[in-house]
């Protein structure tokens, strides 16, 4: 009862033990990072060609971007995952990553094509826009985190390696959005199971008499077992396809 109690406790299922390097790998969101590099590959994947260094350098763009930026600005928002990092080690995180991410895409600009340029600028935008909610929280919603979360990776995966929008790109994309959205209508209960209740009281009665109880434990085991599959089928099903291109 003691190790459940302790579960419950963490701020997300994939949270470790506060402290020294297990703050970073929390802050990091493994889960959901790998989720959505997946979509820079299902991206890659539908386009014509697939070069494999092009998508090394997109899915190396947006870890640093989204996996340490956007993940430590969300940190320094009100600890979230009460972690004990510094606040200047997640400032540096976040300038870090995000400087990181705009010099891959620089880079990229000279190497592979100045076509490039509007993905750079857009993609160094969405990060401090959504997760320092600019304009008065107009980009932090779940219609915005559809977009820069999902769709805008793997159209990025698809158009950095067809350098033409097409419609495989446009669907891919679309589907990514939707994706994106799933998730959130799941994580969002979770988190306020998780991080923001006190208590859970109540029952569920079935048709055969049985009487369920209803306990913050229960509520969260399906969603968070949603989202653990989900994220690993997104991260197999991108290798698979990736690995069948190249």
């Amino acid at each position: 009862m003691a190790t459940a109690s302790r579960d419950l406790d963490r701020p997300a299922f994939y949270a470790l033990r506060t402290g020294g390097w297990r703050d970073l790998v929390t802050v990091l969101h493994p889960p959901y990072t790998a989720w959505h590099l997946s979509y820079v590959a299902l991206g890659a994947a539908a386009a014509p060609t697939l070069h494999a260094d092009r998508l090394g350098a997109a899915l190396g763009a947006f870890f640093l971007a989204v996996g340490v930026s956007a993940h430590a600005l969300d940190e320094l928002a009100g600890r979230p995952l009460k972690t004990t990092m510094k606040r200047r080690s997640l400032i540096a995180l976040a300038v870090g990553g995000l400087a990181g991410a705009v010099a891959i895409g620089v880079v990229s600009l000279v190497v592979i094509s100045l076509l490039l340029a509007p993905f750079v600028v857009v993609g160094a935008f969405l990060v401090p826009a959504y997760n320092l909610e600019l304009a008065g929280g107009r980009f932090h919603n779940d219609t915005w985190f559809a977009i820069a979360w999902g769709g805008f990776p793997a159209f990025t995966g698809y158009f950095v390696n067809a350098l033409s929008i097409r419609p495989a790109g446009i669907l891919v994309a679309s589907a990514c959005c939707l994706l994106s959205a799933a998730q959130r209508r799941l994580s969002t209960p979770v988190r306020r199971l998780r991080r923001d209740t006190a208590g859970v009281s109540g029952e569920q009665q079935l048709i055969d008499g049985q009487v369920l109880e209803l306990t913050r434990a229960r509520l969260m085991e399906p969603l968070e077992g949603a989202l653990s599959a989900l994220w690993l089928a997104l991260v197999l099903l991108a290798a698979g396809l990736v690995a069948v291109r190249l």
